[in-house]
């Protein structure tokens, strides 16, 4: 239906795996990679681990597994439009949350904090890098999922760039060079599909009332009120709440269509997918109208929602629980697991690694 696109990343162009194995004869090597993580313990771990809501607020609202699979539903339409490699674009989008700790941001901010504290740090996207390659023990044959290179260049490459001084651990990803425009793509279908669900679910919450909403993201205000004006009666909680729905949804469609105009029109001016690579900056990105909207919702959920009260209630918890566990497991490392404690890593990366693993219901029951 689509065109491949010249600067599609194709599977041919693959630097393989760690451990070379055999081909399978029905499914590409990037769709292995894909089934792989869905396979994957700490892929399952995703559903309880917190988005933005924890589960004490409702079931309804999004975990990290929910919103991983709305990343990839986003990810593979822009890709197929884009005519890029779907199945390469789509196993990033399911990979790319799966080092994040307990308790969402508030968890990662407290992990890095005190392991700062102790000369190192934490960063989710290195530490999926770590699950991928040595926690997730399924094969008689290898370490790890034996991941293809541009699978686990993605993971730390999607969402930021690393100083190759910095990070010398790193040379064989090539920092200095851009990611694959599959990878490029993760980063941005990541934004669009936790802006349109947090504000769905702060407004569900009750936390975002729909009229400090509107002034706020102009499109969302025009889809709404066009749907008022077909709809008189739309005062009634329950026509308010079809109409939300309704212009979220044109809400979304007007950012992803932004996003794959906007790509398009960068991608005219490369041929293959080394030339994205070369490229001085990341070339996915979105048309002017779709970044202004785009922008818009994401000053306004920082200030009304992820700073709310509420949740900063939660969140000074969640810091605290993680920090409390953090120390308790250095100071006991005999409650550590027997295969973190026999390990040839440091004290602090082992409790680290530890925690970072754990979901939110885990950590809580651990009664800390």
């Amino acid at each position: 239906m689509f065109a491949p696109a010249p600067c599609a990343f194709q599977e041919s162009e693959s630097r393989g795996r760690r451990y070379p194995e055999p081909a399978h004869p029905y499914r590409g090597e990037f769709e292995r990679d894909r089934d792989r993580i869905q396979h994957a313990r700490a892929f399952r771990r995703l559903e309880n681990k917190t988005q933005v809501f924890t589960r004490r607020y409702s079931d309804h609202f999004r975990n990290r597994l929910t919103h991983t699979l709305e990343v990839a539903q986003i990810s593979r339409t822009v890709a197929r439009v884009l005519g890029l490699n779907e199945d390469l674009t789509e196993t990033l989008a399911l990979a790319h949350d799966l080092g994040h700790p307990p308790f969402g941001h508030a968890g990662e901010q407290a992990l890095d904090r005190v392991m700062r504290a102790h000369g190192g740090f934490f960063d989710h996207n290195l530490h999926a890098l770590r699950i991928v390659e040595h926690f997730e023990q399924r094969y008689l044959e290898f370490p790890g999922l034996n991941l293809s290179f541009e699978v686990r260049e993605g993971l730390i490459k999607h969402s930021r760039d690393y100083d190759p001084a910095q990070f010398p651990g790193l040379v064989e990803y090539d920092l200095v060079s851009r990611p694959p425009l599959e990878a490029q793509l993760i980063d941005l279908t990541d934004e669009l599909a936790y802006l349109c669900a947090d504000l769905d679910d702060g407004y569900e919450a009750g936390l975002l009332p729909l009229e400090s909403i509107l002034p706020a993201a102009p499109q969302f205000d025009r889809l709404y009120q066009s749907l008022r004006r077909r709809l008189p009666s739309a005062g009634s909680d329950g026509l308010e709440k079809l109409c939300f729905s309704q212009a979220l949804r044109g809400l979304l469609d007007f950012l992803v269509t932004g996003l794959i105009e906007g790509t398009r029109a960068a991608m005219a001016g490369f041929s293959t997918s080394q030339a994205v690579r070369q490229h001085s900056t990341r070339i996915a990105g979105f048309t002017p109208s779709a970044e202004s909207e785009r922008l818009a919702l994401k000053q306004f959920l920082y200030r009304h929602l992820y700073n709310h009260p509420r949740l900063l209630q939660e969140k000074r918890e969640a810091e605290a629980l993680v920090e409390r566990a953090f120390h308790r497991l250095l100071e006991h490392p005999e409650q550590l697991p027997p295969g973190y404690r026999n390990s040839s890593e440091t004290r602090v990366r082992l409790v680290c690694d530890y925690l970072a693993g754990m979901t939110d219901g885990y950590l809580r029951g651990l009664g800390l």
